[in-house]
């Protein structure tokens, strides 16, 4: 909750909020630019006799998946289905929901690597919360496609890391399409990108203007999220003014008070109100501590730490706090932020209870094996002697937990009945250094078939382009 001298400074409105949406918190997080995605389902499907990873913690040996209709009907061993249905035999193969990569900048920074496509950090303020990634994404960047061959089925593509807030994300089906509409997840929170630590005060103290210091960095916030909470006092309906002795009194006839509308602090008071997600790149255990307080300080809620190569040092808190930690499996020392990252990180973060650990990307080749980089993590438990970690609990990094962080664990992420029909068959255990994906199914549409080259998408970017 904000502090009590805060809220006596801005009134009635920031009494009440929290992490869940205030009243009027549909004016900051209104959507003027809709999903359009429509799901295109096959006929249904029975895939059966494999080894099955749940998402929930479980696995199941010789059983099968059932999907029609873009979802999924059931789950388990000898299930009864039509005779001419579309029947894939799995036997030695393995079956998982489809993967989520909680960081990525695919369409924002897409292939070709070139000048022209650098669209993902808009670096001429500190607080460009105004912004939209969305607004950035080439939904013909080649590395969805990439990406869907490793298995990933959505994922939430963010703004980069220059600035203190660098923007809205955006969560999509890894579908091919024309626009990014079409590939926008319907009905996902959006999230909000901010960034501590170095980069920030380099890019901004290298211009001379601040923040120059990590001092100058959470002044930074500080500043933003006041006017974000006063722009909710501003723009919340007033209660209204009793019959006095004089008359009536009717107030103010608009019921609000606000003013002109802005949209950096339309998306920080959504942020503020509990609709849009926070996701903060932190590396260092004292700023992610700092950026919990901040965000007591406020009223918002922190989705997920992304990188956190010290979030080992503070696991206890994470989980208490009810925050994920969406990470590297071994990326550390490439800055001095990054010097104390430690291949168990992911394994500690991921407490017995409450905890939330992801396997991230941040990498358009990462992406394209999440699972190996969760592969690395087991390995490297393992060699420190902690307990064995299981297939059916490490996909849940990839899975449900990243559903969890992105506030769609309710449409996927397990393969439950009733969800969403994103499911990967794989030619063996997906933590093997030799494990492909050679089915993966968005919304029981089979997107990709290894087997069958033909049939795979393309981009547009791609056709009619020789390759040499």
């Amino acid at each position: 909750m904000p502090s009590t001298l805060l809220r006596a400074g801005l009134g009635l409105a920031l009494a009440s909020l929290g992490t869940a949406p205030a009243v009027g918190a549909s004016r900051f997080v209104a959507d003027p630019y809709p999903s359009t995605y429509q799901a295109h389902p096959d006929g249904p499907v029975l895939i059966q006799n494999a080894t099955v990873l749940t998402g929930t913690g479980q696995r199941l040996d010789h059983a099968d998946v059932l999907l029609r209709d873009g979802r999924i009907v059931a789950v388990g061993p000898q299930l009864q289905a039509d005779a001419g249905i579309n029947r894939i035999d799995a036997q030695g193969k393995w079956v998982t929901p489809g993967l989520i990569d909680v960081h990525s900048h695919l369409g924002v920074y897409p292939s070709p690597g070139v000048s022209a496509h650098s669209d993902g950090n808009e670096m001429t303020a500190p607080v460009t919360a105004n912004v939209w990634a969305e607004h950035s994404v080439w939904p013909q960047d080649p590395g969805f496609t990439a990406a869907l061959a490793g298995g990933v089925t959505s994922m939430q593509v963010l703004p980069g890391s220059a600035n203190l807030v660098g923007g809205r994300g955006v969560v999509l089906k890894n579908v091919p399409a024309t626009t990014y509409q079409a590939m926008k997840f319907p009905g996902a929170p959006w999230g909000l990108k901010m960034a501590c630590g170095e980069n920030p005060k380099r890019v901004y103290g290298g211009k001379g203007t601040a923040p120059a210091t990590r001092m100058g960095n959470v002044a930074g916030y500080r500043a933003a999220f006041i006017d974000a909470a006063d722009y909710i006092a501003r723009n919340s309906p007033k209660p209204a003014k009793r019959k006095g002795w004089f008359g009536s009194d009717k107030g103010d006839s608009a019921g609000d008070a606000g003013g002109k509308r802005d949209l950096k602090l339309d998306t920080l008071a959504g942020a503020i109100q509990g609709d849009i997600r926070v996701h903060i790149h932190c590396y260092r255990a004292d700023e992610m501590a700092t950026m919990l307080d901040l965000a007591k300080e406020f009223g918002f809620k922190v989705a997920a730490f992304h990188h956190g190569v010290e979030a080992y040092k503070l696991a206890d808190r994470l989980a208490a706090d009810g925050v994920c930690g969406a990470l590297w499996a071994d990326w550390w020392g490439f800055k001095m932020e990054a010097f104390d990252g430690i291949a168990e990180n992911i394994a500690l973060v991921d407490r017995p209870k409450n905890s939330c650990a992801i396997v991230h990307s941040d990498s358009p080749e990462g992406i394209q094996r999440l699972n190996q980089e969760a592969a690395k993590v087991m390995a490297a438990a393992r060699r420190a002697r902690m307990p064995d970690i299981a297939p059916e609990h490490a996909i849940a990094w990839m899975t449900a937990n990243a559903a969890k962080a992105l506030g769609i664990e309710g449409q996927t992420g397990t393969l439950e009945a009733g969800k969403m029909a994103d499911v990967v068959v794989w030619n063996g255990n997906p933590f093997s250094s030799y494990a492909l994906a050679e089915k993966v199914f968005v919304d029981g549409r089979r997107l990709y078939d290894r087997t069958a080259p033909e049939t795979l998408p393309r981009s547009d970017f791609q056709l009619g382009q020789e390759v040499r």
